[in-house]
């Protein structure tokens, strides 16, 4: 089943774009990094950012000959496409799916590792009269980020209970928030933050990927500009090892991470301490589970024709990157 209307806004345009980072930062020691964010603007999020907020990011990062982190924040991962595809980034944190989309449309990225596994979310139902379940969509209007890994699970979720919606729009979060409350839409993708805070004021969620679609589940990878490889290869290895120590740190404080998160984030405390989980962060840049839902997203890519070249994972990886 193809949804051929859902995907017009949202993906990636390879168009030279600039967001808030000149060429000029590029090769002078500068890192400029690319992040998904909502809640604190030009901030590092996840373990990474974790680490930054201590002071011990930078200092592993010298080996690569890095002296300054430069942080563009974007509202999704199309836009962060868009960034990397007109060279105001070098490097991007963010969901599998536009990334993988990205670089099928030929945006010259290699694969640094899987930052996050595991990444939850949900189908959030209106109050007055809203669906009961994934059956109750047919027909129906659904706002999600196009272009997200949200919006992959919810593809795939309607997919397999074989449901055809209206309509699938094109909206940020805050919106599709909005739209809930005002009844103009009948359900909303969202992430497992927004959707327990969604759950707080009453409303229902009729899906969620870690209950009723496990294979659904995403991550978040950091890739790197091909350019950007090119004049330093030691980055791969050098993040890699940053990137490790960023996750123990954060494992080890735990309390401490959670707390970041909310910041970052602008959930509430106990949002973000009840969808932070530690096996979301993988010890290593390549786990195996990663990689099996990578794959699967791919797949699933390939087959909506979203992705109109296949290509391999191994094909993606920047050199050197897995033993």
């Amino acid at each position: 089943m193809r949804f051929p209307r859902v995907l017009a806004a949202g993906l990636l345009v390879l168009a030279a774009t600039a967001c808030g980072s000149s060429e000029a930062d590029s090769g002078s020691g500068t890192l400029r990094i690319g992040v998904i964010g909502s809640g604190v603007g030009n901030k590092l999020t996840r373990a990474v950012g974790f680490l930054d907020q201590r002071g011990e990011l930078l200092p592993e990062l010298k080996a690569a000959g890095i002296t300054k982190i430069k942080v563009a924040t974007f509202p999704n991962g199309p836009d962060l496409n868009q960034a990397l595809a007109g060279g105001s980034l070098d490097i991007g944190q963010y969901g599998d799916t536009p990334a993988l989309i990205g670089r099928g449309q030929g945006l010259p990225t290699r694969l640094l590792s899987l930052n996050s596994v595991r990444l939850d979310a949900a189908i959030v139902a209106k109050k007055d009269g809203g669906p009961a379940s994934l059956k109750d969509l047919e027909g129906k209007r659904i706002g999600v980020q196009t272009g997200s890994y949200i919006h992959r699970y919810l593809l795939g979720a309607l997919e397999q209970a074989g449901v055809k919606p209206k309509e699938i729009i094109h909206m940020y979060t805050p919106a599709i928030i909005a739209a809930l409350e005002k009844n103009s839409i009948d359900a909303g993708g969202l992430v497992s933050a927004d959707q327990a805070a969604q759950e707080k004021k009453g409303y229902k969620s009729i899906d969620i990927a870690s209950r009723d679609h496990p294979d659904l589940l995403g991550t978040s990878v950091t890739v790197v500009t091909e350019k950007y490889l090119a004049g330093h290869k030691d980055i791969v290895q050098v993040w890699q090892k940053a990137e490790t120590k960023a996750v123990q740190a954060a494992k080890a404080d735990w309390p401490g991470y959670t707390a970041y998160v909310a910041k970052t984030g602008g959930y509430a405390a106990d949002i973000s301490i009840k969808t932070t989980l530690k096996d979301q962060l993988p010890d290593e840049p390549f786990p195996a589970e990663g990689l099996k839902l990578l794959e699967g997203t791919k797949a699933f890519l390939v087959q909506q024709a979203l992705i109109k070249k296949g290509y391999t994972l191994d094909s993606w990886l920047a050199p050197g990157a897995r033993p």
